[in-house]
């Protein structure tokens, strides 16, 4: 007798938001894989931090939203928002340790012997020193704005995924405020991968991080004080658009009123370099309205996506992919005309296999025909 399957049973579904974070450790398996090229095995691992900040901003706010609201109703795997909310916590926190173990203790040595390397600040020699001190009064102290904590002035609106420092201070400053604690924001405008010159470097691919230059010199930024402890942090918000584009009357307009909103939206998570003190970060908590199940301490810098610099500023083709030309279908080839091409039937492009060429070529040809009234086509996520 033929069994009955209960298609109403929990065992039968994965949970969307948790197949994501399962799809993302695919990706940081490719960023373990040796038979891969070094610089594409990086590329990888930026991709899963980039993979990661979405999968917040829109997936974990989602879900914070629906808990805001009181929802308890559990999905077909019988999976509550705040059971999600707790696995997801659960899983991404070995996710990302993984992440820095092999950035770490893998990608960093590996590119080192391939004499790509990531100075830290204690391995700076004395000329490299200098530079860096010229480099950093010159390019990144003039667009810094450091803001200490005190009654006058709160903590600051801090933008979504931005990279800021929390400085705790001794002394008082030129004002006499003892303000204990100050926020940097390291604005976007300054690259976050800093490619050392060949004068100062020991090889043609050394590279400093911003993150440890500020920590370097954070001093600087509060004269008369001392600066007795400087961390970078990092926090992610609700990104996701409230818009019913059939419900506006203008679309562009809609957007125009949404998209600044989402610098400032609710906080989803907070990422703090791993030797940031429990009351630190207990404070940077309290500010974004966060819990423990939000914070992530990192072992570098707080957003792995920026490495994806080195990536581009190196020049080694043995360490990338082999560059991919697509093709042709054979009926363009010799055929200059796409229309007497389509007379004959019907032309399937295979994109990213086949060339996307002839359809910019289509439309050219279509806007110099003089028979042409009108071009109309549909773009689907452009």
């Amino acid at each position: 007798m033929e069994q009955q399957i209960n298609l109403k049973s929990p065992e039968y579904y994965i949970n969307r938001e948790l197949s994501l974070l399962e799809f993302n450790r695919r990706v940081i398996e490719q960023a373990k894989d040796k038979s891969l090229p070094l610089l594409e095995r990086l590329r990888f691992l930026c991709i899963a931090s980039t993979n990661m900040d979405e999968f917040f901003e829109i997936r974990v706010a989602g879900l914070k939203q629906q808990v805001k609201y009181g929802s308890v109703q559990a999905g077909p795997d019988n999976m509550t928002p705040i059971e999600v909310l707790k696995r997801i916590s659960e899983i991404t926190r070995i996710l990302v340790n993984e992440q820095y173990r092999l950035l770490n203790e893998v990608l960093i040595p590996e590119l080192a012997r391939e004499k790509i390397r990531i100075l830290r600040r204690g391995t700076w020699k004395p000329k490299l020193s200098r530079w860096v001190k010229r480099y950093f009064n010159r390019e990144i102290l003039p667009v810094l704005s450091p803001i200490g904590l005190d009654p006058a002035h709160p903590f600051p609106k801090v933008l979504n995924k931005n990279l800021y420092f929390i400085v705790s201070l001794e002394g008082k400053d030129a004002f006499g405020r003892d303000s204990g604690l100050a926020i940097v924001q390291a604005p976007r405008s300054l690259p976050r991968v800093i490619h050392v010159p060949k004068e100062q470097a020991s090889g043609s691919y050394d590279f400093l991080l911003l993150s440890s230059i500020i920590h370097k010199h954070v001093d600087d930024l509060f004269p008369g004080m001392k600066a007795t402890g400087c961390y970078q942090f990092r926090v992610t918000r609700n990104s996701d658009l409230f818009v019913d584009d059939e419900e506006v009357d203008d679309l562009l307009r809609a957007l125009e009123g949404e998209l600044p909103s989402r610098r400032f939206n609710d906080a989803v998570r907070l990422e703090v370099a791993d030797n940031c003190t429990e009351e630190i970060s207990n404070f940077l908590l309290q500010q974004f309205s966060l819990n423990q199940e939000d914070l992530y301490q990192v072992n570098g810098p707080v957003n792995l996506g920026r490495l994806e610099q080195i990536y581009e500023l190196v020049d080694r083709p043995d360490l990338v992919f082999p560059g991919f030309v697509p093709d042709l279908p054979p009926r363009l080839v010799k055929q200059t005309n796409i229309f007497e091409s389509l007379h004959n039937g019907d032309i399937l492009l295979y994109h990213p296999f086949q060339s996307f060429a002839p359809v910019v070529d289509f439309l050219r040809q279509a806007a110099s025909d003089p028979n042409v009234l009108s071009i109309k086509q549909t773009l689907y996520r452009t």
